[in-house]
Parts: structure tokens; sequence; C-alpha cells
């Protein structure tokens, strides 16, 4: 009988518990036991034998797997009673910290690698965002030139060999041997700037500054330098160096308002850059450096110095011999250059946005036609400089405005100010209260809802919403009077009834219907000319009257279209208007205006701070302002004092210039119903709007003592 079989046991490691002697289990075996049990419930049962696991849960206790020796703290030892100090956490995930940061950086090279690739290459071969204008009056004659030459881009591939050779010879040496930043050029121009003591050489090469010509600012900085550089390793990945040498040859300045070799040959040279010789290669190429004080037609001499160190640069390059150098050297004759313009005017600088509009993207001069009359805009300026002159400082009147133009807008003459070279504010086109200029648009107002010139008006004293409007040194009628009277005379008190009986949004309505932008009270004091407004804007809205349609749109171009299209006025409001601007003239306050066909409005504003005359004879619309600039007070000027004076001698100039068609009485375009006579048409009135042959007046409450000073009038 054979001897039982054992069951065979894995060859296992020894363990605590197989060590223990028979009979005692550890407290540790009989807990892994009663684990398994529980575990047996809830996980499929192990093929392995039972007796196997409590040996893996041993050998895996002592042999942590990956995942778990990676959350396991590194040991450190600590003495006794010491705690351990806590492991950062970038100890413990350094894998995770490694690949974060590893994101981060190509997430940055991404997005400057898009910025990068999005930026256009051809932006140095595109024209001038503000190209050169040449503006010129109606008759042709040259009045401003504004803005930088540049012509249609180069290639380098189609110049003489010396031209492209003259630059890279003085500018970068090792064009084409590096990739667009030059460690060894830098080297050298800080060795050489440090023997001089300042700023002798540049370490830029001409990618480096395509870069900054094309894509950067002028600003010396650190951000820019690295930016320069950052660019100009991209460009030399993109293009060749051909395509390099080409953009940046037309795009760089050489001075005089010249950006690029084509404009450069053109305005030194008056030759095109395929023509150039060595020498004259040599002098544009001299010019990068520095070109405002460079530039041959203001330094002759310094740019006849500058060529000879590019020559020189040439023949330690081996571009040219010692021979030609000094041929060249004797060869170069400077164009004269064309003749000097201004560069601005009171009028130049007006009108030079709406030629922008109409010329962006153009390379090389644009000439422009204006609507300016050389002789008229002569007169004007002379006009003011004199009445300045003499009344100037017995007024204390320190500046003035006109502005000129035909019904249609058209500006043919402007003056903004005393002097345009000691201040180039043009006056004209600022904003100034109109005083009772604006009384243009209540009495429309009135008209549009049915009034009629003859229509009645009380002239006395009133206190509107607390509000309590005053005539001109406290002189009323103190009786209703016409509203042609009333209008005539500047009446304030009855103007300010007139905006209450129509509603001051009748009278808004009506200013934005003749063309007027500026904000406008909504208060009855607007009927005073309480907003501020331009010249310009005013005197188009006159234009409109006189044109008999609106709105005006003032322009200084000759060939404009208007941005609205003009409407016919109504022919009893455009008769009943014309009719009380005459009046105004003939024999009201502007009396010193008079002139045969004169139609205009006075206007003063609160403590004699600005005076105006606005009126049209013919086909000339004219509006004159004076003031000061700090708003002090003139001495007593009203509108129908200095600016009628000065608005109609310059009117006189131009009549007696063009001798225009002299204007239909107004009478005859109102209908037959409403022709009614004036009863104090044969009675001239005075600047302050009473009769200068007045008969004796009721008596008239005098104002409050607490009212403000004398209002617009």
């Amino acid at each position: 009988m054979s001897d039982p079989v054992e069951p065979e046991t894995p060859e296992t490691e020894p363990t605590p518990e197989a060590d223990a002697p028979d009979g005692e289990v550890t407290a540790e075996v009989v807990g892994a036991e009663a684990a398994e049990d529980e575990a047996v419930t809830e996980e499929p049962a192990s093929e392995a034998p039972a007796a196997e696991e409590p040996a893996a849960e041993e050998s895996a206790a002592e042999e942590p797997g990956p995942e778990e020796a990676e959350l396991t703290e590194p040991a450190v030892e600590t003495a006794p009673g010491e705690e351990a100090e806590p492991v950062p956490v970038w100890m413990q995930r350094r894998w995770q910290v490694t690949a974060g940061i590893a994101a981060v950086f190509l997430m940055i090279v991404a997005i400057i690698g898009s910025l990068l690739w999005s930026l256009p290459l051809n932006r140095a071969l595109e024209p001038l965002s503000s190209p050169v204008l040449i503006l010129v009056a109606d008759n042709g004659q040259p009045i401003a030139k504004r803005g930088s030459y540049k012509e249609a881009p180069i290639d380098a591939r189609k110049l003489p060999k010396a031209v492209p050779d003259a630059f890279v010879a003085i500018e970068d040496r090792r064009f084409y041997k590096h990739m667009g930043v030059d460690p060894l050029g830098i080297i050298r121009a800080v060795r050489a700037n440090a023997q001089a003591g300042g700023v002798a050489e540049g370490g830029s090469t001409i990618t480096q500054q395509l870069a900054k010509n094309a894509f950067l600012t002028n600003k010396r900085s650190l951000r820019r330098k690295a930016q320069e550089a950052l660019i100009a390793l991209y460009l030399e990945t993109r293009l060749s160096k051909d395509e390099i040498l080409s953009r940046y040859l037309s795009s760089v300045y050489f001075g005089e308002g010249a950006f690029g070799l084509r404009a450069a040959s053109q305005r030194y040279f008056n030759k095109s850059p395929e023509d150039l010789s060595i020498g004259e290669a040599a002098m544009l190429a001299g010019l990068v450096k520095a070109p405002s004080r460079l530039a041959p037609s203001v330094n002759p001499d310094g740019a006849r110095e500058r060529m000879r160190v590019v020559l020189n640069a040439m023949v330690e390059t081996g571009a040219i011999t010692k021979a030609q150098a000094a041929r060249a050297a004797r060869s170069v004759t400077i164009a004269p250059g064309p003749k000097k313009l201004p560069t601005g005017s009171y009028f130049a600088d007006w009108v030079i946005p709406q030629a922008r509009e109409v010329t962006a993207g153009q390379y090389g001069e644009t000439i422009i036609k204006t609507t300016l009359d050389p002789q008229l805009q002569a007169q004007a300026e002379k006009i003011i400089r004199t009445k300045l002159q003499q009344d100037g400082r017995m007024l204390n009147v320190t500046q003035a405005a006109l502005v000129a133009m035909r019904p249609d807008g058209r500006v043919v003459a402007m003056v903004g100010g005393k002097d345009y070279k000691e201040s180039q504010f043009n006056r004209a086109d600022g904003e100034r209260q109109p005083g009772s200029s604006f009384k243009l648009f209540v009495y429309l107002a009135a008209l549009r809802k049915g009034m009629t010139p003859m229509s009645p008006i009380l002239d006395a004293p009133v206190q509107v919403s607390g509000y309590t409007p005053r005539n001109h040194e406290g002189k009323y009628a103190g009786r209703e009077v016409p509203l042609i009277t009333a209008f005539a005379g500047s009446s304030n008190v009855a103007a300010v009834r007139l905006a209450k009986e129509i509603g001051p949004d009748a009278i808004i309505a009506t200013a934005r219907s003749l063309g007027i932008r500026e904000e406008i009270p909504k208060d009855l004091t607007l009927a005073l000319g309480t907003g501020p407004m331009s010249l310009v804007d005013l005197t188009a809205a006159y234009a409109a009257i006189a044109a008999g349609q609106a709105p005006i749109t003032p322009h200084g171009l000759a060939t404009f279209t208007p941005p609205v299209r003009p409407r016919p006025l109504g022919k009893a409001e455009l008769a009943g208007m014309r009719q009380m601007l005459s009046s105004a003239t003939q024999r009201g306050t502007g009396i010193e205006a008079a002139i045969p066909g004169a139609f205009g409005k006075t206007g003063t504003t609160q403590n004699y701070r600005d005076a105006l005359f606005v009126g049209w004879v013919g086909d000339l619309v004219v509006g004159v302002w004076v003031g000061n600039d700090n708003n002090d007070a003139m001495y007593g000027v009203v509108g129908g004092g200095l600016p009628a004076r000065i608005w109609k001698e310059f009117v006189s100039y131009a009549v007696n210039r063009d001798n225009p068609k002299p204007v239909a009485p107004v009478e005859e375009e109102l209908p037959a119903e409403e022709v009614v006579a004036d009863p104090g048409a044969d009675v001239p009135l005075g600047p302050d709007g009473q009769p200068l042959a007045q008969p004796p007046a009721e008596a008239v409450a005098e104002p409050p003592k607490d009212t403000p000073a004398d209002p617009p009038f």
C-alpha cells in the first residue's frame, strides 16, 4: 500500500506566518483571511489556490507597483520626535509639471507662429496711407502740399549692380550670409560704439530694418529690438534675399518726404532708379543713416561727404575699384527740387480730410483741384489783418474769422484767424455761440407754422419759466410789432415769445433741415443762439436760403457729390425769410453792411464775447466772426459793427470784381395775398434795433435788477 500523495504547494519564500509555531495564527493573518472572505462575495473567484493569496498580498505590500510608487512620498530621515517636512507638489508629480510646462511653451510658440504667419509680407510695397496731395485753386494755381511721397515698388534684380551693392556695403555687408540677425555685426557695432563713446554704428541688418519700417515704430526699446529680430528671422524663412532687398529699397526713407528708392531718385536726380550712376547710388545709400539731415536738397555738402564714405565701403567690399570710386565722386549732379509750397493753411487744413477720402491707396503725387478763389482768399486775409490792426486794440478784439461760399456750398475763401503761422486753430470751423444770427431758424420755423412777416409779436419785457430775456440796452417797443420789424431790430423778447409759441422742437427741426449738426439747447434760450456751432455750418444754413434749397453741404473739392440731395424750400417761407433778411440789412441792426441786394443778420453774444454778421449778395454767401480766444469781452462790439464792416468791404470787392446779376426784389416772390407793406419800412433802425427817428414811446417798466446781462441780439 502506497503512501498518500501530499498536495503540491507553491514554492514561495517563507513568510512570517509560515514560520509561526503550529496552532498560533497572527492577528494579521486572521484579518487578511477575514478580508478575503468578504471579498469573495464581491469579486469573481481566483483560479489560483487560496494558499497563494497571502503570499501575493505580502509581496505586493513589500514591493509597491509603479503607480503606487509615484504616489509614495520619498523617505526622509528625521530625528526622533521630529515630524517630516512636507514634500513640494512639483516634486511629487514631476512628469505632470514637465508636461504642463511643455504644453505652455508649445502654445506660446504656436501663437507667435500664427501671428507671424499672418503678417502681410507685401506691406512694404503698398502705397502710403497719407500720400502726397498737391492742392490747387480753382484756376490751377498750387496752394499747398501735404503728405509723404512714395512711388511704385522697385525690383532689385532690374537695378544696375552698383545700386544694391551700395546699400549692402554701407548698411549690411553680411546681408547674403546671415539669416536676418547678424551676431558678428552686433559685436562689431558694440565695439565701434565703445571706441567712439557713443552710437557710431548700428547692428541692425537690412532685414531688421525692413521689419521695423514695415511692421514696427521707430521707438527705441529692447522690446522693439526683440520684435524686430523675431520678425526678421521670419521674413528670411518666407522671402528670398532679392525679395527682401526689393521691399527694403521700396520703403526706406530718404528725406524730404520721399519714401522708397524710386521716389528718392525722382526727387534728387529727376530720373528712375534703373538709370542711377554709381555716385548717385552711393549718395542715396548714404542718406539712410540720417535722411532729414543729409538730404541733398538741404545739405548738399553733407550728402557728398557721406557719399564718399559709401564709395570707400564699396571699394572695401570689392564692389568697385578705387578708380571707379574717384570718377563716381565727381559725376553727381543734384537736380533742383520743385518749388516749395506751404504745407498748410486754414483752408488746406479744412479740405485735406475731404481729399484723403478720395485719394487713399495711390502712389506718387496726387493733384487735387479745390474750390478756392485765390483772389478772394487774398482779399479776405488782407481785410481781416487790416481791420484787426486798425481797430483791434481799441475794441479789445484779437481774432477774426471769415468764410465765403457759393449758394451750392463751394467754399471760395476761408480765414481762420489773424495769422496761420502764429496759430493753426481754425476759428471758422470752431464752435462759438451764434447769438441772434440763430434767429434765422426761429423765424423760419414760425413761417413754416403759417405765420407771415406781418404777423404780430409783442416787443415788451417778459418772463417765461423763470427766464427773463432782455433787449439790448433795455429798449422795447412796448407794443405788438410785425415779425419783420422784430427781426430787423433783433428783439430778444420777441424771439423768446415766438419760441415759446411754436416750441423749441420746431426750431430744432428747422435748424436740422438747414444742415446744422451741432447740439442745440431744448429750452427757450435757444432762441438767442446759446448753442455753439461753427461759422462754416451757420453760413451754409444762410446759403440754403440764398439757394432756395436745403441742406447745403459746405465743401472744398471741385469734384463733389453731396451726401444728402437738397430739397427745394417752400415758396412762401422762402420769400418771407428773404424779405426779413433784407429788412435787417437795409434798415435794421445790419445797416452797416447795407449794399444793394444784400441779405443778412447780425449776432452778438452775452457780454460782447462774440459778434457776427452772416448774409449774401448775389451768388456769394459770407459769414464773419470777431472775438477773443480766451473769451474775454470786447468793448461794446456788436454784430452790426466791426463784423458788418468787414463783411461789407469784402463783399463789395467781390461785387465790383464779378459784377453778379442783381437779385430780383423779394416782394415779387410773395403770393399776392401775402404782400403787406411793413409799416416801419420807411423808418431806418439803428444797430440797437430801434428807429433812428423814434416817436415818443409809451412808458415801459424797467426790467428787474437781478436779470442777466444783455443777452444776444
